[in-house]
């Protein structure tokens, strides 16, 4: 599919938390300006699936606001709230899927307390473009459970190095090859 508008809008979905200061999605959105919305679930710390939805649902209203496709860029276990919401909302037109370092919810790593609501997340095809990046040292997710959850997606998948969980600690900045994955994802 070609998409021919000069903007994109963007959804930034983090994982517990959310992203610091250091973290290439922050970074990305201090790029991105007006062009990127943040999800701002109650539950940050505590991550609720349905809360989690239900901020990326705000956020992709907001986003779409905007003239142009809206393309997601979610890390971690917003990779999950971006897949559920994706497969609650199919008739919302998205540009693409951008997931990052899914956890996988079987590993032994999966935060289950804190995360109960999404230990029970599957992966199902999106009914957009789509691509998981993935680590080859990821502690919360070994490369072949994410390059599994990507064939389960029918996404894209790229296996980025020993990223670590591709989060601040990783220590990739503003992650310029993360940059040029999401290009190759996104509408021109």
């Amino acid at each position: 599919m070609k998409w021919w508008w000069a903007v994109v809008a963007y959804v930034i979905i983090p994982g517990i938390d959310g992203s610091d200061g250091q973290h290439w999605q922050t970074s990305w959105e201090r790029q991105w300006g007006t062009s990127a919305v943040r999800i701002s679930p109650a539950s940050w710390c505590t991550p609720d699936l349905e809360d989690w939805v239900d901020a990326v649902q705000e956020a992709y209203d907001e986003a779409s606001r905007q003239e142009g496709p809206v393309v997601l860029v979610a890390h971690s276990l917003g990779c999950w709230a971006a897949s559920a919401w994706l497969n609650k909302s199919p008739s919302s037109p998205t540009g693409g899927a951008f997931l990052v370092a899914p956890p996988d919810p079987g590993g032994p790593a999966f935060p289950r307390q804190a995360a109960a609501t999404f230990t029970e997340v599957s992966a199902q095809p999106l009914l957009c473009p789509a691509l998981v990046v993935g680590s080859a040292n990821d502690p919360y997710c070994t490369p072949e459970a994410a390059a599994g959850f990507a064939a389960r997606w029918q996404a894209r998948w790229n296996l980025a190095g020993a990223c670590g969980h591709i989060n601040s600690a990783s220590g990739l900045g503003s992650w310029q090859h993360g940059r040029e994955l999401l290009d190759s994802l996104t509408p021109r």
